[in-house]
């Protein structure tokens, strides 16, 4: 079937554009909002005023990440009520309520206290400076447990029933606490952290190989590592619990990452597949690589765990583009190694002072490697939730409301039009992202920002003058 006349493909292919395209955008917003705090946290005890100074250049990016992330999250809004108008109808009243929680208590919240953040430093307290850097972070995590939430939903739905077509909910704290929300809403929060470290160590790893402002970046990638070394581990823990879940809540999509047909018979263990390529027609994979038992250990701890095989599920029931969904799994996995494996490399660096100012730029592989990590967070969250849509597939609501039931009855040409449209903004928008980045980025820091504001508690009084200057 072609897909540029099949309106259903079209819908689908619409949303998964828009929203891999605006996504980017909030992981960095979370992430960095939580750098900031960090750095504002950290120049308030120390007096140190390179992190104030840090503080005030990367708060440049963060405020223009956040408008990008504004213009792209608003038409996903709206597909809602345009390309899924008969989901909306089942699910509007907990999915809508859940996107209104959203939109008043976290955008508001985050968007609020902005102004302050930015605008604020010699106009408010250093006290209520923190604490509306803090409102921005807290803001956009919240963002994250609520649109995590309501997706988590619609892959484990809880707390009410179908009733004649219509979802009715009986228990909202069951709803919104449905099984998959603890791995979702924790999963995609430290990815956010995650993918925000790595930009911010490999954009400093970035100056001081060009021996700009080596001493000031040295500063931030000690602390992005740090943080890192922390993080990285505990992102691959969530992963192995997420699978853990996937495997008792959705096993036809566990079963699709992994390329696992046939259900192990009681006493022998799974073989996990190194490599392999998927055949839905056939249903079995045209060739694998098996490791014995191993899937068996990942996903129940045991070497003889059953773990249900594809063959199981009525072909109609079982996800599509298998290939797709195996490679995305393989490569998310294989990048959240490769960040722990980074962390370790340039912690086994760092020993006896190897990251001290003097000595940073000796290690120019190690910071190389840096610097080519910074877009591979973001291909780790495209591809997990490629995982996590694809594999929800055919089910818009899991085992509730098929993908096909929930999609508006329009015709291809207008859902292509409005897909074209909105690629070639979103990709307009990130052009001009890139270009406002690089000038940020080649400009650099103000490390004549001085005098940085007192850190003591100050009188309300008119910015003019030089003041005025260094207040903008």
């Amino acid at each position: 079937m072609d897909v540029f006349s099949d309106p259903l493909m079209l819908a689908r292919l619409q949303f998964a554009v828009t929203t891999m395209l605006h996504i980017v955008w909030p992981v960095f917003t979370i992430g960095l909002s939580l750098f900031l705090v960090l750095l504002e946290a950290l120049w308030l005890k120390t007096g140190d005023v390179d992190y104030y100074r840090h503080a005030r250049f990367w708060s440049k990016l963060f405020l223009l990440n956040f408008g990008i992330g504004v213009v792209t999250g608003l038409p996903l809004e709206f597909e809602f009520g345009t390309n899924w108008a008969p989901f909306s109808l089942a699910a509007g009243d907990f999915f809508g309520n859940i996107l209104g929680f959203e939109g008043a208590m976290a955008f508001m919240l985050e968007a609020g206290f902005l102004g302050i953040m930015m605008f604020g430093w010699r106009r408010v307290a250093p006290a209520i400076h923190l604490f509306a850097t803090c409102m921005v972070a807290l803001g956009a995590s919240m963002s994250a447990f609520w649109i995590m939430s309501a997706n988590a939903w619609m892959q484990t739905p809880a707390g009410g029933v179908m009733v004649d077509g219509k979802f009715q909910v009986h228990s909202y704290a069951a709803a919104i606490f449905n099984p998959n929300m603890p791995w979702a809403v924790a999963h995609m929060w430290f990815a956010c952290i995650e993918t925000t470290l790595f930009v911010i160590g490999g954009i400093s790893a970035w100056y001081v190989l060009r021996d700009t402002h080596v001493r000031f970046f040295a500063k931030t990638f000690r602390l992005a590592f740090v943080v890192a070394l922390v993080v990285a581990p505990l992102q691959i823990l969530l992963g192995d619990g997420s699978g853990v879940s996937v495997a008792e809540h959705q096993p036809a999509k566990l079963a699709a990452i992994e390329g696992h047909w046939q259900t192990n018979a009681p006493g022998q263990g799974a073989p996990w597949s190194l490599l392999a390529w998927p055949d839905k027609q056939a249903q079995d994979n045209a060739w694998s690589i098996e490791i014995p038992n191993l899937l068996s250990l990942i996903t129940t701890h045991s070497l003889h765990g059953q773990v249900k095989g594809l063959r199981e599920f009525p072909v109609q029931d079982q996800p599509p583009a298998l290939p797709l969904l195996y490679y995305s799994f393989r490569l998310m996995v294989l990048l959240g190694f490769f960040f722990f494996a980074l962390v370790l490399w340039t912690l086994w660096c760092g020993r006896g002072g190897g990251l001290g100012d003097a000595r940073i730029a000796r290690h120019r592989r190690l910071l190389r490697t840096w610097v080519m990590a910074i877009p591979l967070g973001y291909v780790a969250v495209e591809t997990g939730w490629i995982v996590r849509e694809v594999g929800r597939q055919p089910w818009i609501i899991y085992g509730l409301l098929r993908t096909e039931h929930g999609a508006s009855p329009l015709p291809a040409a207008a859902i292509g039009t409005s897909l074209t449209a909105f690629t070639l903004i979103y990709l307009l928008l990130a052009v001009a992202f890139v270009i406002f980045a690089r000038r940020i980025l080649f400009k650099g820091p103000d490390l004549q920002l001085t005098p940085a504001p007192s850190r003591q508690p100050v009188t309300m009084e008119p910015v003019d003058g030089d003041d005025r200057r260094h207040a903008e």
